[in-house]
């Protein structure tokens, strides 16, 4: 009797040492309780679609924000007519238009 009580205890040990051993997201599956389990999973993939919505609306709004606010116009330049000439006058460069 002895010997079945030490047994039992070791193999309790064992289940107890693996399963701090075993990772966090691994689940024993209960007969019973599988739609229990099946609808954790579905929260949890319910849950998984929503954070990736979450990352995906708000790496949009990183985008919008990193854009230009407006494009720039076009600076104010005077156009000259096809009649002015460049004068070279010393160092300046100036034009003529008649």
């Amino acid at each position: 009797m002895l010997r079945h009580t030490l047994a039992v205890l070791a193999g309790a040990l064992l289940v107890a040492a693996i399963s701090q051993a075993a990772p966090s997201y691994a689940q024993i599956v209960i007969p019973t309780n599988r739609n229990a389990l099946v609808q954790q999973n579905e929260l949890q993939q319910f849950e998984n679609r929503l954070q990736r919505q979450q990352y995906q609306q708000q790496q949009q709004i990183y985008r919008e924000l990193d854009r230009p606010a407006a494009p720039r116009s076009q600076p104010n330049v005077p156009i000259y007519d096809k009649t002015c000439r460049m004068e070279a006058v010393g160092n300046t460069i100036s034009r003529v238009c008649r």
